[in-house]
């Protein structure tokens, strides 16, 4: 049986991966926290908002993808799967 994507499913997996790349870029021009001087009360604020972001659509991904998964009999893990490869590795448009 073939996995069946939904734009929904892949909607979701790509907004959780943009804000795990806002983590990432507030780390980098943040530096360490530890670093000489630390980080400003603003700074610790942002990046726990942006993280905070990221765990709430990680979870939505990975409810909506159980959610799908169990309504249409498909294997969980290659749902999840096929939804990650066709956000974080899509293929060209003329090889859809």
């Amino acid at each position: 049986m073939a996995i069946e994507l939904n734009d929904d499913l892949i909607a979701l997996r790509q907004a959780a991966d943009d804000a795990h790349a806002e983590v990432r870029r507030l780390q980098e021009e943040y530096g360490k926290p530890t670093q000489e001087g630390g980080w400003t009360e603003e700074q610790h604020t942002a990046w726990n908002v942006a993280v905070e972001a990221w765990r709430d659509r990680a979870d939505e991904v990975q409810q909506a993808i159980s959610e799908h998964a169990k309504a249409s009999g498909q294997d969980r893990g290659k749902l999840e799967a096929a939804v990650n490869a066709a956000v974080r590795h899509p293929k060209p448009a003329d090889e859809s």
